[in-house]
């Protein structure tokens, strides 16, 4: 079978699909006009213009019915997603300003996946998730919880860099048209390492997951859940860098208990006992 011959059954499998779940498909009088003048040698180019968030949608979805049949490893299966991610320009204006995409990176059979909002200065210029400062507190975290850097898969729900206004520097929070756009390439990395347990970093990160707009303080200590997955919600390094009491870290360490109980993993006295006030 050809290399064409194979796409074509991918997009005859995916419109199948699409029908099946009520989607209507119409092609526009140009196209149709190209498909039956089997005279037409080159199409014109035109413009690219920003797709409608519902044409965004159908486009995702499609991307990953066809991902869903893909077979191999799950190391395979993300290097074939990685791919269209980092040529992705669903969103222009983030397209346009980024350094590059930030895909994710860990193990791709981590039992448990940290996600955050999005990428900061310092993920965009070297395009890995969590480098900064707050990403050194997140590998102590880690590291304190018995697993390597290595061991765990760190992403975010927005892939490129919040762009900021002109004149204006920092980060932004994403908008929730961003995190609706980009939301299905994290729903792919999950569904592809089926993690055990997924940590949501930060009121932002749960809201792009969850739609959930609550504060921290009222979404963290319980489990949630994500298309079956369990989902502990804590606090943002970040939060913890502006914050640095023992009681604060204290909130975010009880969660992470939560989560290697829920892992079933051992947790030594040494460990229960971080970050209490020694009486």
């Amino acid at each position: 079978m050809t290399e064409f011959q194979t796409a074509l059954d991918h997009v005859h499998a995916t419109l199948s699909d699409l029908r099946e779940q009520g989607v209507e498909l119409r092609a526009s009088a140009g196209a149709l006009a190209r498909l039956t003048d089997t005279r037409t040698a080159v199409v014109p180019a035109t413009p690219l213009r920003p797709a409608p968030l519902e044409t965004r949608s159908v486009a995702l979805h499609a991307g990953e019915t066809a991902l869903n049949r893909a077979s191999g490893s799950k190391a395979e299966r993300l290097a074939a997603l990685r791919g269209p991610v980092l040529g992705c320009t669903l969103c222009p204006h983030l397209a346009a300003s980024r350094t590059q995409v930030v895909f994710g990176v860990g193990s791709p059979e981590a039992e448990v996946m940290f996600v955050g909002e999005a990428p900061g200065e310092d993920e965009d210029l070297q395009g890995e998730p969590f480098v900064g400062k707050a990403g050194q507190l997140l590998t102590k975290i880690i590291v304190a919880m018995g697993f390597t850097r290595d061991q765990v898969y760190i992403g975010n729900v927005l892939k490129c860099r919040p762009d900021m206004p002109p004149g204006e520097s920092g980060n932004r929070k994403p908008k929730p048209a961003e995190m609706e756009t980009c939301l299905p390439y994290l729903r792919q990395q999950i569904d592809i390492i089926q993690p055990r347990a997924l940590v949501a970093l930060g009121a932002t990160a749960m809201e792009g997951l969850l739609g959930e707009t609550q504060p921290m303080n009222k979404l963290r200590g319980r489990w949630h859940e994500f298309n079956g997955i369990p989902l502990m919600a804590t606090y943002h390094p970040a939060y913890l860098l502006r914050n640095q009491s023992l009681t604060e870290k204290r909130k975010v360490w009880e969660d992470m208990l939560l989560v290697l109980e829920r892992l079933g993993k051992p947790i030594s006295e040494k460990q229960r006992g971080f970050f209490l006030a020694k009486g």
